[in-house]
């Protein structure tokens, strides 16, 4: 573990606890820069849009897992048409095919933890090798289990700097970013669909409620 990269994290995290999102991504791209890699899930591209305002080497990281939404994967390319960014898809290491030759059809649905740490954990774990910070969109208002979550912060697993910008930011300051910068949009929010994973683990629903409905699970292992 680089002990001072995890102090510069703490002592960033206290410094920029209420500054505005455009602040702390801009002391993350000016501290990191392309040792800096942005992970977006493409439900909206605020946290993208935001970044290309300020720098366009820093690469963005999308999880594709096999498993997405068609209208998923078309706001991913429809991203990567429009911002001037490196798009990096990382997939995991076996197909869906291939996962249900090793594991049995519909992991899913028998062990979502193992499908996710395999889908979706190990493939980013991968992916952000390389850096030393990496930024996500999550916010504190998307669930309880969000609600301490800081704007800067240390991921003591992967070892590297952990930033959430929009931390702070309420579901109405998201729809006011995306009314003023014309941002592009998941059309399954649109759809009932207020927060959006993977089809299989996905419904319609207020929140993260239509993620793993019916079951006690709430996170993928990511965050």
């Amino acid at each position: 573990m680089d002990a001072g990269l995890k102090t510069r994290a703490e002592r960033a995290g206290r410094d920029l606890a209420d500054a505005p999102a455009e602040e702390v991504l801009q002391w993350a791209v000016d501290e990191f820069g392309t040792k800096l890699v942005v992970a977006a899930s493409m439900a909206e591209a605020v946290l993208v849009d935001m970044l290309a305002k300020i720098r366009s080497d820093v690469p963005v990281v999308f999880i594709d897992t096999g498993y997405h939404f068609a209208e998923t994967v078309g706001t991913r390319d429809a991203v990567a048409a429009t911002y001037n960014l490196p798009l990096i898809s990382v997939r995991p290491q076996l197909t869906v095919a291939g996962q249900d030759a090793v594991h049995g059809k519909d992991l899913y649905a028998s062990d979502p933890d193992l499908c996710c740490r395999m889908r979706k954990v190990v493939p980013l774990d991968r992916a952000l090798a390389p850096y030393k910070a990496w930024a996500a969109g999550s916010r504190r208002a998307e669930s309880a289990g969000r609600r301490a979550l800081p704007v800067v912060g240390w991921d003591e697993r992967r070892g590297k700097v952990k930033i959430h910008p929009l931390a702070t930011w309420t579901d109405e300051d998201v729809e006011r970013y995306v009314a003023e910068n014309n941002v592009i949009v998941n059309p399954l929010l649109s759809d009932g669909y207020e927060s959006v994973g993977c089809w299989p683990c996905t419904q319609r629903g207020a929140g993260r409620a239509g993620r793993w409905a019916g079951s006690t699970k709430t996170e993928c292992g990511i965050h």
